[in-house]
Protein backbone atom coordinates (compact mmCIF):
# COMPACT_ATOMS: atom_id res chain seq x y z
CA UNK A 1 0.00 0.00 0.00
CA UNK A 2 1.24 3.44 -0.93
CA UNK A 3 -0.20 6.81 0.07
CA UNK A 4 0.45 10.15 -1.62
CA UNK A 5 -0.79 13.25 0.16
CA UNK A 6 -1.85 16.43 -1.62
CA UNK A 7 -4.19 19.29 -0.82
CA UNK A 8 -6.79 21.50 -2.43
CA UNK A 9 -7.24 24.54 -0.26
CA UNK A 10 -8.04 23.34 3.25
CA UNK A 11 -8.82 19.78 2.15
CA UNK A 12 -6.15 17.10 2.39
CA UNK A 13 -6.50 14.36 -0.22
CA UNK A 14 -4.76 11.04 0.36
CA UNK A 15 -4.36 8.95 -2.79
CA UNK A 16 -4.01 5.29 -1.83
CA UNK A 17 -2.68 2.64 -4.18
CA UNK A 18 -2.58 -1.09 -3.43
CA UNK A 19 -4.52 -3.39 -1.14
CA UNK A 20 -5.98 -2.37 2.20
CA UNK A 21 -5.50 -5.70 3.93
CA UNK A 22 -4.08 -7.13 7.16
CA UNK A 23 -0.30 -6.76 7.44
CA UNK A 24 -0.04 -4.66 4.30
CA UNK A 25 -2.13 -1.54 3.98
CA UNK A 26 -3.87 -1.04 7.26
CA UNK A 27 -0.78 0.36 8.98
CA UNK A 28 -0.36 2.93 6.22
CA UNK A 29 -3.96 4.12 6.64
CA UNK A 30 -3.61 4.33 10.42
CA UNK A 31 -0.30 6.19 10.25
CA UNK A 32 -1.38 8.69 7.59
CA UNK A 33 -4.69 9.60 9.22
CA UNK A 34 -3.04 9.77 12.66
CA UNK A 35 -0.38 12.17 11.37
CA UNK A 36 -2.90 14.37 9.58
CA UNK A 37 -5.12 14.63 12.65
CA UNK A 38 -2.08 15.35 14.85
CA UNK A 39 -1.06 18.15 12.46
CA UNK A 40 -4.51 19.69 12.85
CA UNK A 41 -6.01 18.92 9.44
CA UNK A 42 -9.79 18.89 9.78
CA UNK A 43 -10.89 17.98 6.23
CA UNK A 44 -9.55 14.63 5.06
CA UNK A 45 -10.55 12.92 1.81
CA UNK A 46 -9.38 9.35 1.24
CA UNK A 47 -9.11 8.56 -2.47
CA UNK A 48 -9.64 4.79 -2.81
CA UNK A 49 -9.83 4.70 -6.62
CA UNK A 50 -6.68 2.58 -6.86
CA UNK A 51 -7.36 0.29 -3.90
CA UNK A 52 -8.08 -3.08 -5.44
CA UNK A 53 -9.28 -4.95 -2.38
CA UNK A 54 -10.03 -4.51 1.30
CA UNK A 55 -10.39 -7.18 3.97
CA UNK A 56 -11.71 -7.07 7.53
CA UNK A 57 -8.43 -5.61 8.78
CA UNK A 58 -8.74 -2.76 6.29
CA UNK A 59 -12.37 -2.18 7.28
CA UNK A 60 -11.35 -2.10 10.94
CA UNK A 61 -8.62 0.45 10.29
CA UNK A 62 -10.97 2.58 8.22
CA UNK A 63 -13.50 2.62 11.07
CA UNK A 64 -10.74 3.37 13.60
CA UNK A 65 -9.45 6.22 11.42
CA UNK A 66 -12.97 7.61 10.99
CA UNK A 67 -13.53 7.52 14.76
CA UNK A 68 -10.15 9.14 15.46
CA UNK A 69 -10.90 11.95 13.03
CA UNK A 70 -14.28 12.59 14.62
CA UNK A 71 -12.83 12.55 18.14
CA UNK A 72 -10.54 15.41 17.11
CA UNK A 73 -13.21 17.34 15.23
CA UNK A 74 -12.05 16.35 11.76
CA UNK A 75 -14.21 15.08 8.91
CA UNK A 76 -13.10 12.01 6.96
CA UNK A 77 -14.77 11.17 3.64
CA UNK A 78 -14.18 8.64 0.86
CA UNK A 79 -13.58 9.24 -2.82
CA UNK A 80 -14.16 6.72 -5.62
CA UNK A 81 -14.01 3.37 -3.86
CA UNK A 82 -14.04 0.60 -6.46
CA UNK A 83 -16.81 -1.97 -6.73
CA UNK A 84 -14.96 -4.60 -4.67
CA UNK A 85 -14.15 -2.11 -1.91
CA UNK A 86 -17.72 -0.77 -1.92
CA UNK A 87 -19.05 -4.30 -1.68
CA UNK A 88 -16.79 -5.05 1.30
CA UNK A 89 -17.93 -1.84 3.03
CA UNK A 90 -21.54 -2.75 2.29
CA UNK A 91 -21.14 -6.26 3.74
CA UNK A 92 -19.53 -4.86 6.87
CA UNK A 93 -22.51 -2.49 7.21
CA UNK A 94 -20.39 0.63 7.61
CA UNK A 95 -21.04 2.11 4.17
CA UNK A 96 -24.06 4.09 5.45
CA UNK A 97 -21.85 5.74 8.10
CA UNK A 98 -19.44 7.19 5.55
CA UNK A 99 -19.82 10.00 3.06
CA UNK A 100 -18.75 8.61 -0.32
CA UNK A 101 -18.19 10.62 -3.48
CA UNK A 102 -17.45 9.73 -7.09
CA UNK A 103 -16.40 13.25 -8.11
CA UNK A 104 -13.36 14.87 -6.50
CA UNK A 105 -14.56 18.44 -6.90
CA UNK A 106 -17.95 17.60 -5.35
CA UNK A 107 -16.16 15.88 -2.47
CA UNK A 108 -13.91 18.89 -1.86
CA UNK A 109 -16.89 21.27 -2.00
CA UNK A 110 -18.81 19.13 0.50
CA UNK A 111 -16.42 20.15 3.28
CA UNK A 112 -17.49 23.80 3.18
Amino acid sequence: MRADVRHKGEVIIVDFKGDLVVEDGEEVLRDVVGELVAEGWAKILLNLAHVKRMDSGGVGELVTSWKLAHEFGAALKLLRPGDRVKYTLHLSQILPLLEVFEDEEAAVQSFT
